[in-house]
């Protein structure tokens, strides 16, 4: 099995019934987050503090470091600016609307996943942030969880307990996919939910993780 232990051929068609889904890095690219956080912060950084571009990126970059993506002010734009002192983030990112990108796969994926399973969010980004990034797709799910804004946590194994209980299933009823091998791969497998570990570019080694969406509806459809 090239992810996780799933059903049997016999009973993974009737059992599975929630389809989860990480936002970035699995449906969207990060060309968005990245004109956030590494070109209009640092921008306005360097603009309100009067300082020279790449000395501003370095401080901007320090301050991330300083906080981590162990603790959930690391994921909220709101946050930031206002460190920063740089204005309202909702305007900010509005502006750079254009620059939400979808992976190629992504309309395909959830259009023939939708037909048989019920579609779900599991995101480590504020709701404010999945406003932009879910604009186009957003109909595609019956519901959308952010670990941050609706639970005050990243995505540990309780977040995903709370999504069960919330969706009225029990984790091995579940298929989650997400690029992050801790948040998106060991906290949900550790209940029981059945989940993929999605690594585009091949950059953690891991030998069972899927390369693209597409993988995954071939995996589902085996059984």
């Amino acid at each position: 099995m090239l992810a996780v232990k799933l059903y049997s051929k016999k009973n993974m068609s009737t059992q599975i019934k929630v389809i989860s889904f990480d936002v970035e890095g699995t449906l969207v690219t990060t060309d968005f987050s990245y004109a956030i956080w590494f070109e209009m912060i640092p921008q306005r950084y360097a603009k309100r503090h009067g300082l020279e571009l790449d000395e501003a990126m370095l401080k901007v970059k320090q301050a991330y470091e300083s906080v981590g993506d162990q603790r959930l002010e690391w994921y909220d734009v709101k946050y930031w600016f206002t460190r920063f002192d740089l204005g309202r983030a909702n305007i900010a990112m509005e502006e750079l609307q254009n620059r939400v990108r979808y992976y190629p796969e992504t309309a395909k994926t959830l259009e023939n996943l939708g037909r048989q399973y019920r579609l779900s969010v599991a995101s480590g980004s504020p709701r404010h942030f999945l406003k932009h990034l879910l604009r186009d797709i957003k109909h595609n799910f019956s519901s959308v969880f952010s670990s941050v804004s609706d639970f005050n946590n990243v995505k540990t194994a309780d977040f995903y307990l709370q999504i069960c209980q919330q969706l009225e299933v029990r984790p091995e009823q579940i298929v989650h996919v997400g690029d992050n091998l801790q948040f998106d791969f060991t906290e949900p497998a550790s209940i029981g939910i059945n989940a993929f570990h999605l690594d585009r570019e091949g950059k953690t080694n891991n030998p069972i993780a899927l390369r693209n969406l597409t993988q995954m509806i071939d995996l589902l459809r085996r059984y």
